[in-house]
């Protein structure tokens, strides 16, 4: 073989070695890059789970007051009207007295 034939093999090579240090070095590099990511998406989705768990426990207890809320107040007019009731007897009595002219 002539030296140019030669220099061209010891050419062709090196670029052969350099793509296959460039393959190695990748396949070193993939695995801890997916390994990133997966963990940066795990992570996301962990926080996006918080502030939808947070948002659902906010609502219930929202909810939860709201049905508070709503009791006190119908056991506020049983009340009232039990009162009403008691005292309707008793304001009849004394509006037909006053009429009739009892008192």
């Amino acid at each position: 073989m002539d030296d140019k034939r030669i220099q061209q093999v010891i050419d062709i090579e090196k670029k052969a070695d350099a793509v296959y240090q460039s393959a190695i070095s990748q396949a070193t590099r993939l695995p801890l890059q997916a390994e990133n990511e997966a963990q940066d998406l795990i992570a996301q989705a962990r926080v996006q789970a918080e502030e939808e768990a947070h948002t659902l426990i906010e609502k219930a207890a929202a909810g939860e007051e709201s049905e508070q809320i709503s009791s006190d107040a119908t056991e506020r007019v049983n009340k009232m009207e039990t009162l009403a009731s008691m005292n309707l007897g008793r304001a009849i009595t004394y509006v037909l007295a006053r009429v009739v002219g009892r008192e």
